[in-house]
């Protein structure tokens, strides 16, 4: 939370109180002492508070600096939302990959919900080689359906991916830990997630991507994804809130966010 936004927030929990006091024995209809609850109820549990805009969370990150050190030793690759890699890509994302997450909505939109033709679905897996499938089948009832049909569509045809589900208790508890650090939104995005499997899972993270700004930190304009702009569903995730957890994670070194191109250095050996 920004200075300005803490400020804010105590200024308001301030006037409420003044208010209350000042007025001790005004008599409110049943109705609106009710809502008055509810409001104080909300504040308390949500407190109000400003988020900072795109420019300012930027000259956060130029501020920052390039102090993290890079690990030279990253051999694996977690991919997000079945990205193509192709060879138009292949330079700037290269063509690694063992685990890629596939949202239910993606099967949706680009595959018709595998209801019509599965041939296109199956012959589009074939770039991710031996890549597990991570799909969240059990975080909403409209996802599980579509998270099935994946399953049973590359086991029919002896595909060499394989597909996973999140544990539905897996879900629910990183739900919960994020939302504790305040980002309430309908849904956590499937970046997150990943984030916080990885961050369980491995010893070394390093992230890049994970940039939800229409504008580079030269202020220049940027498409959602490399490969199309098309943006999330408005009010359903909170990408800003997001990049400011994942952002302090990276500041107290927990994770390495990749936010310039990456450096053309070859790999160490390890011993």
């Amino acid at each position: 939370m920004s200075p300005c936004g803490r400020a804010r927030r105590h200024t308001s929990r301030g006037a409420m109180a003044v208010l209350a006091w000042k007025f001790p024995r005004t008599r409110l209809p049943v109705g609106a002492s009710a809502l008055c609850v509810v409001v104080l109820c909300w504040l308390y549990v949500f407190p109000v508070y400003r988020l900072p805009n795109e420019k300012e969370i930027v000259q956060g990150v130029l501020q920052q600096g390039t102090a993290w050190r890079r690990n030279q030793t990253a051999a694996r690759v977690f991919r997000c939302n079945l990205p193509p890699l192709s060879s138009e890509y292949t330079k700037d994302v290269g063509s690694k990959s063992h685990l890629v997450t596939a949202n239910p909505s993606i099967i949706r939109q680009r595959f018709q919900n595998l209801l019509w033709s599965r041939k296109t679905f199956v012959d589009n897996m074939k770039i991710y080689n031996h890549s597990y499938i991570y799909m969240p089948a059990f975080s909403m009832k409209t996802g599980t359906e579509p998270s099935l049909r994946v399953y049973y569509t590359l086991s029919d045809v002896g595909a060499n991916q394989t597909v996973l589900f999140a544990n539905p208790n897996f879900l629910r508890s990183i739900g919960k830990f994020w939302k504790s650090r305040g980002i309430h939104a309908k849904r956590l995005s499937t970046g997150l997630f990943l984030v916080s499997a990885a961050l369980g899972l491995c010893e070394e993270v390093a992230i890049y991507g994970f940039w939800p700004f229409s504008v580079n930190m030269h202020e220049q304009p940027i498409s959602h994804h490399y490969y199309d702009n098309v943006l999330p569903f408005s009010g359903f995730h909170a990408m800003p809130e997001e990049f400011l957890q994942l952002w302090y994670l990276h500041k107290i070194g927990a994770l390495r966010m990749q936010l310039d191109p990456c450096e053309d250095t070859p790999l160490q050996p390890t011993s």
